[in-house]
């Protein structure tokens, strides 16, 4: 009875410990983060003349700056805007997490 008693601490403990780690980000950081993404994209340089679509990919560097790895799009107008204004771009949120990518929809329309 006793060494039951000892192996259900036991996996009491593990079991706490692996939920009490919070090894994902929270809704809030990628909330904050894709505000901050939106208002970087806002009044675009060129004409729109219909809705533009696009899928970002990016990672946030040690230093806090957006880096694009790619962008899925068919116009090259779009695609280029959105790495002039997006690469290298301090965000203010914070986050520790090391390598982590986000994939981000954006829609763009003439306001």
């Amino acid at each position: 009875m006793r060494k039951l008693s000892v192996l259900f601490l036991a996996v009491a403990f593990a079991v706490s410990s692996v939920a009490s780690a919070n090894t994902e980000p929270s809704k809030k950081v990628e909330e904050n983060l894709n505000k901050e993404v939106s208002t970087l994209l806002k009044k675009p340089s060129f004409k729109i003349k219909k809705e533009l679509k696009a899928y970002v990919t990016f990672t946030v560097n040690d230093l806090g700056e957006i880096v694009v790895l790619s962008v899925d799009s068919k116009s090259v107008v779009l695609k280029d805007f959105i790495k002039y204004r997006l690469n290298y771009r301090k965000v203010g949120t914070q986050f520790n997490l090391k390598a982590k990518t986000f994939k981000m929809p954006v829609r763009i329309v003439e306001e």
